[in-house]
This record gives structure tokens, C-alpha cells and sequence, in this order.
């Protein structure tokens, strides 16, 4: 219960820190040395490293920070970036060596259509032998729902088989219980996206306008540049391009309705509230569908689907569209598209408005990695401002809910270029901007400007502007309100630690327990287990979004310990004990460590089981 953590006081304190470092109580400290020897001494395994041959040096931990001096400006070129690229790759399903048909675990009537061409086993007493042991008496999906469609290969299958072996049902569950995910992949759809047979009449007669005002442009060019052209030309040129205009846009079939003549105004689009809301920042590999469950528990307004990739959306990619699923607790949820031109992501827009529940859509145009960056997504449609506008205007055209969109200050770190583009956004249709406090060059090296962001939250009004960056306490938020902005985004805040939203609602600083923090990782593996499977294959998935979102919860300083209050985002935690094994145990940046905790929720991992954490500790100062 959020309640029940203490309130404490949030004056500032005596002892100034090292730079960069968060003040923690001097009782506390500890080394490098020490630390890691206590949590290996309550360890119940024995050390990976020295399974590895290197019990010096923790593998997963980063480097020591340093103070910036002036011989480091000539590294400037080698600095960290904030992902680790050549991370090991292991897919979940690579931990079982024999797996059992799809028919069999399902209980089809029908054979496997594959016959003896099928790589899977038939044979249920074979794969049982060679099944990893059950991690528990009791299944989740079971106790929630009344049934297990994962059968025998569920890895708490004890709890819903019989001795036969046969699957389970508890049919008075099954009828109270309903799904609680939407936005599912219909498999016609996805037939006809693969086969290219999906028609887009909206976006197509948006793109017929386009491509009709680029060649009414060129033509009044060409004029300018030849004036010795007959009069009757241009003439017949201006009355042929006259009449392209007068032609309908798509051949109907059938009687013409009023949406065919009046083009719906935005005023009857759907209205949502932004204003006064705390949102959950739609976040790349750690903002799945169970985490945001659990903001949502702690008092997140808004929440949005991970970027996905309009081009592989349109080819109906599964695993693309598992990004847009949404909980029935998300009561105001949008989904974020990432691409760079007018007719994909015009398309996807209209495909979505016409098969999947979002109440709003979000534009990436903040995101700085190079991928999407050179191919002029991202953030590079900040410096592509026709693309930028004919997206927004398409997009706006076959939407029946409020267009959104994500930016941050500018490219490069000295050269803001968001207030100069606001103001252009507004009269394109935009019915939200969010603007992160830092340029695509900063990253999250440098503070965010909130300053910049006040001005430019009156430069968007009437238009509501949510203000994003450094935000970790209440008190955080509450400097943020005293902006401009009409509410805030929390993004790497909501990772380090997902209670914020209730200390900002609640106006206190919550000293929450090593056990609480257990409790929540417990509620988000079992909500893992039910979104991805509880199987091998979904267990080793929940795992490893697990491990990565320990890789920020260990940044989380508890309250009781610190020196001074608040703590800082950009501030690295030195070495402290806490006042319990667990306490220690989550400060740990130690990848072994994160592994060890995935262990007291998800059993022992497997024999070629290997995890680096895909963004690296590179915000500290």
C-alpha cells in the first residue's frame, strides 16, 4: 500500500558530495571490495565469476565515474553511447532442446498437418523427461482465468493437469473471467498486408492532393523561369489543373453517403483531456504492456505503446504489432509510430483508425538513434519540416482521434530549433506536443532546459505542451508546474522508480521497503507471465524485460539513506550497504546480481542462459 511508506521531510542537508555522486548517510557507505563480498557471502550459488575464471572484476558493473578534466575533451570522439550494440542475442525458444507440437500441447482433435515432416515432438511422456523442472505450485493464468492454454509445457503445469496429463479447466472461472488485452493482429488482416491486398482510400486521396500541389508548384516554377511561353499554354495548363481538382478523389460504388461529401471537422473528432496529467513516456524495450500495468497502479494518467515502426506494421509483422496491445486498466492510452514518409505513415494511420483502440496517436519525432535518425525519422523529421507538415496533415485527415507528437529541443546541442517549429505545428492540426528538455546530441549527458521548455509551452498555447526530462521526485514536478507546461511526461524517472507518480500525487517522498519493491517486481513478473507465456519460452521472455528493467531500479538511492533530499537524476549512487540483504542486493549494479533476484521469481535460469542489458548507466555527469 503506498500509504503506508513514510512521509519524510525534504529539507536539503549538510555535506556537500563529491561531483556527481549522491550524498548517502556516512553509516552507510562502503567500498567496491566489501560490498560485493557481503552480497556473495548471502549468495546460495556460487559466484558467476568465478565460474568465469575473473572474481576481481564484476563483469556487468560500469566503469568508475571520473571527474572531467581537461585532457578529456581529446576523448571526446571514443565517449560511451547509451547502448550496448554487440549484446549477446539468445531467443527464448533456444532454451529447450525438445519442443512439443503446437497440436498436442493444444489438444486438437486433428493431427498435426505437418505429419512426420514436423520438427516438434509428439510424444508427451518423451517431452516430459526432458522438460525443465515446474518453478511452482501454483499458475497464474490459471488462478486468473481458470485455464492454461500452455498445457504440459507450462512451467507450473502441476497446477492445472491431471495425472493422465491432460490440460485443466475451471469453467465457472473461465466464464467469469474475460480478456483483458486488446489490439490484437486479426489473421485475415494479416494475410492481406503480407499479400499487399489492404486498400487505403483515405490515405490515397490525401496523397492524390499532394502530389497535385508538388506539380502545380513545379508548373508556376517552370512559368517563372520561361516567359516567353504563349499566353494559351499556361492557359490550358491552369484550366487542365483545374479540373484534375474538380474530379473526385476516389471512385465511389454504390450510394454516396454525407462522410463522402463533408469531410468530418476536427471538432467532431474525439476529444481527449491532457491538461493536468501525469504521462508515462512511451519507452523502447522497457515500456511492454506489464510495466505499464504497474505505473498504471501507482497513478499513471496516460500511457503509450513502445515506438513501432510504421513500414513493419504495414507488412503485418507480428512482433510489431505486439507493441500496440493495450490493458483494459489503460483508460487513456495511445499508441507512438516512428517513419519518415507522407504515404507509409498516412497508411498506417488509417489502418489503425480502422482496426485497433487507441484514444489518441502519437508522431516519434524525438527519437536520437542512428538508425532511425540517417533514414530521416526520429528526430530528423525536425529538420524536415514539408515532410514533417504532410505527415501531420495526413495523418490528421484519416483520424478519428486527437494527432500527438514528440520532439525534442533541437539537433544539435547549441542550435534549438522547437520554438521556431511549434508555432507551425499548431496550424497544421496537432493536438498535443510533448517536448523533451534536451537536443539529439545531448542524450542524457547534460541537464534538461526547462527554461526552453517554459517558453515554448506559451509559444504552443492555446495547444497543450507536456514537459519531459529530469524528473524523479515531487519536488522534480512540482518545479515543472511551475512552468508553463500542461502536464508532465516521466520517463527514465517511472523506470528508476515506478512509484513517482504517487509521491507526485501525494506531495511526499516515499521510503518504501526493500520487501514493497519485491512485492512489485513479484506483481510484474506475474503480469509478464500472463502477456508472454508461461512456458519456457514465456518465462525466459519475462526474464529478460526483467533483468532489464532491474538495470535502472538499481539507480533507485532509498530515502532513508540519503544525506540530502532529493535525490538526482543524473547523480551515480556510490557503494553503500542497505539496511537489509534485499536493500543491498537491488543497489547492486552488478550484472550477476539482477540475476540472482530473476532467480527468487523466475527460478534458476538455464545452462546457456546470458544477459547484457541493452542501455548502459551513460546519464551520470
Amino acid at each position: 500500500n503506498p500509504v503506508s511508506g513514510s512521509i519524510l521531510s525534504s529539507t536539503a542537508l549538510t555535506m556537500e558530495p563529491e561531483r556527481g555522486a549522491a550524498a548517502i548517510k556516512e553509516q552507510f557507505l562502503t567500498t567496491k571490495e566489501k560490498f560485493h563480498e557481503f552480497l556473495a557471502s548471502a549468495r546460495p550459488r556460487a559466484s558467476r565469476d568465478e565460474a568465469d575464471g575473473d572474481p576481481e572484476e564484476p563483469s556487468g558493473e560500469p566503469e568508475q565515474k571520473r571527474v572531467k578534466l581537461d585532457r578529456d575533451a581529446e576523448q571526446k570522439k571514443k565517449k560511451m553511447r547509451g547502448q550496448n550494440k554487440s549484446r549477446p542475442h539468445i531467443k527464448p525458444q533456444s532454451y529447450e532442446e525438445r519442443r512439443l507440437c503446437p497440436s498436442i500441447v493444444q489438444e486438437r482433435d486433428t493431427k498435426c498437418v505437418y505429419g512426420e515432416k514436423c520438427r516438434f515432438l509428439h510424444d508427451v511422456s518423451e517431452y516430459m523427461c526432458s522438460k525443465a523442472a515446474d518453478l511452482g505450485d501454483q499458475c497464474y493464468r490459471f488462478s486468473s482465468f481458470g485455464w492454461c492454454q500452455y498445457g504440459v509445457t507450462c512451467r507450473f503445469s502441476r497446477a492445472h493437469t491431471s495425472p493422465e496429463l491432460k490440460n485443466l479447466r475451471n469453467e465457472e472461472l473461465c466464464r467469469r473471467s474475460t480478456d483483458t488485452v486488446s489490439n490484437h493482429l486479426d489473421k485475415d488482416l494479416q494475410r492481406r498486408l503480407r499479400k499487399k491486398q489492404q486498400r487505403f482510400p483515405g490515405a490515397e486521396a490525401y496523397l492524390k492532393t499532394v502530389s497535385r500541389g508538388e506539380k502545380s508548384t513545379d508548373q508556376s516554377h517552370a512559368v517563372k523561369q520561361d516567359p516567353d511561353r504563349p499566353h494559351t499554354e499556361v492557359q490550358r495548363q491552369h484550366t487542365h489543373t483545374d479540373c484534375d481538382g474538380a474530379d473526385p478523389p476516389v471512385k465511389t460504388l454504390g450510394p454516396i453517403t454525407d462522410a463522402d461529401i463533408i469531410k468530418l471537422r476536427p471538432s467532431e473528432k474525439k476529444q481527449v483531456d491532457f491538461r493536468d496529467k501525469l504521462y508515462l513516456a512511451p519507452l523502447t524495450t522497457c515500456g511492454n504492456l506489464p510495466f505499464r500495468r504497474v505505473c498504471k497502479r501507482f497513478g499513471a494518467d496516460i500511457t503509450c505503446g513502445e515506438m513501432a515502426m510504421v513500414t513493419n506494421l504495414l507488412q503485418g509483422q507480428a512482433s510489431e504489432w505486439a507493441l500496440l496491445k493495450r490493458h483494459a486498466s489503460e483508460d487513456l492510452f495511445g499508441v507512438q509510430l516512428e517513419g519518415c514518409f507522407p504515404d507509409t505513415m498516412t497508411r498506417c494511420a488509417e489502418l489503425l483508425n480502422q482496426n485497433i483502440d487507441v484514444d489518441f496517436v502519437d508522431i516519434n519525432s524525438g527519437c536520437p538513434i542512428d538508425l532511425v535518425y540517417k533514414k530521416g525519422g526520429g528526430c530528423g523529421l525536425m529538420t524536415r519540416t514539408s515532410k514533417f507538415e504532410q505527415i501531420v496533415r495526413g495523418m490528421n485527415s484519416v483520424l478519428d482521434v486527437p494527432l500527438t507528437v514528440k520532439i525534442r529541443t533541437g539537433v544539435q546541442q547549441n542550435c534549438n530549433i522547437a520554438h521556431k517549429l511549434i508555432p507551425e505545428m499548431k496550424k497544421w492540426g496537432v493536438s498535443l506536443v510533448t517536448l523533451h528538455g534536451r537536443s539529439r546530441e545531448q542524450r542524457y549527458t547534460k541537464s534538461a532546459d526547462w527554461e526552453y521548455i517554459d517558453t515554448c509551452s506559451k509559444l504552443a498555447a492555446p495547444v497543450p505542451l507536456f514537459g519531459n526530462g529530469d524528473i524523479l521526485t515531487y519536488e522534480d514536478a512540482m518545479k515543472a508546474r511551475e512552468t508553463g507546461v500542461s502536464g508532465i511526461m516521466v520517463a527514465r524517472g517511472a523506470l528508476i522508480k515506478p512509484w513517482l507518480f504517487t509521491e507526485i500525487k501525494e506531495n511526499r517522498h516515499w521510503d518504501i521497503s526493500s520487501g514493497e519493491r519485491l512485492d512489485i517486481l513479484r506483481d510484474f513478473t506475474n503480469y509478464g507471465l500472463e502477456h508472454w507465456g508461461s512456458d519456457t519460452q514465456g518465462v525466459e521472455k519475462t526474464r529478460s524485460f526483467l533483468l532489464e528493467w532491474l538495470s535502472f531500479l538499481c539507480r533507485y538511492i532509498p530515502v532513508g539513506l540519503l544525506e540530502r533530499i532529493p535525490q538526482k537524476i543524473n547523480e551515480r549512487p556510490p557503494f553503500y550497504m542497505g539496511r537489509d540483504y534485499m536493500e543491498s542486493l537491488m543497489a547492486s549494479q552488478h550484472v550477476d546480481d539482477w540475476i540472482h533476484i530473476s532467480e527468487m521469481l523466475l527460478g534458476p535460469v538455464p545452462k546457456n542462459f546470458s544477459f547484457l542489458p541493452k542501455h548502459k548507466a551513460n546519464a551520470y555527469k
